[in-house]
């Protein structure tokens, strides 16, 4: 017989290998703090900060985040909700401008923006400006996004994969608890590479789902592509003209 562990219900967010009880929520909690310390074991010194508006199939997970708050607190991630959604995608467009100030006292900052499908379609502007505006190379940007295919908790049914398209933001779609892992972190890797905010396509089958989810930060890594030639500048954050220096 092995030899046996003391087990808590804190484990899901500090146990870094093994598997895991947790629902959907539980892991999208747990993303940033995943990532804050892949980031650390690389030697970045980096932050994260979330912001958004609540609503089905995301409505409990700022009731996650605060739950989780000191945890979240001890690794330098800020959860500060929006006013609205435009506002908090505002505030995350801020997020990836930290290479610009003077004095600062991290490498960088991983945003994440939530909202449901019809907030998606109020902040699509702001969306879209962040997302031109770039992500910083040692940032990135998740946009979290709660469809509702059937209508269940909306006037109309919805999905938000074409409004993020023609706001040039690409999505990736987890089909399980677990996936919210691997997309995510990889959502971020993709966003650091390319300087685009990357969508995160949340239904209700998913994040509302329960499962025994495997970690195991030893053995997570990214094969990252040659860039090639780029752009005077490059292709992450940068004041545009009109951006005062």
């Amino acid at each position: 017989m092995g030899k046996l562990r003391d087990i808590s219900l804190s484990d899901k967010y500090t146990q870094n290998s093994g598997m895991l009880f947790m629902s959907g929520n539980q892991v999208l909690v747990r993303l940033p703090l995943i990532q804050y310390q892949l980031d650390r074991r690389n030697g970045l010194n980096t932050g994260g900060f979330i912001s958004g508006y609540r609503g089905s199939p995301l409505g409990g997970y700022d009731a996650a985040l605060w739950q989780a708050k000191q945890v979240l607190e001890a690794t330098d991630v800020r959860f500060q909700p929006g006013l609205n959604e435009e506002l908090a995608a505002t505030a995350v467009t801020g997020s990836q401008q930290l290479s610009m100030i003077p004095g600062a006292t991290h490498d960088g900052v991983f945003g994440i923006w939530y909202g449901k499908g019809p907030g998606v379609d109020r902040a699509l502007d702001a969306l879209r400006h962040g997302n031109f505006s770039g992500a910083d190379q040692n940032g990135g940007v998740l946009v979290l996004y709660g469809d509702d295919h059937p209508g269940k908790s909306s006037t109309i049914c919805n999905h938000s994969e074409p409004a993020l398209a023609a706001a040039m933001i690409p999505s990736f779609y987890p089909a399980n608890v677990g996936e919210f892992i691997e997309f995510g972190l990889l959502g971020w890797a993709a966003s650091r590479y390319s300087g685009l905010w990357i969508g995160f396509k949340c239904v209700n089958e998913t994040v509302e789902q329960t499962a025994t989810v495997e970690v195991d930060l030893d053995n997570i890594h990214f094969n990252l592509p040659d860039r090639g030639e780029l752009p005077e500048g490059g292709v992450n954050y940068r004041p545009s003209a009109k951006d005062p220096k």
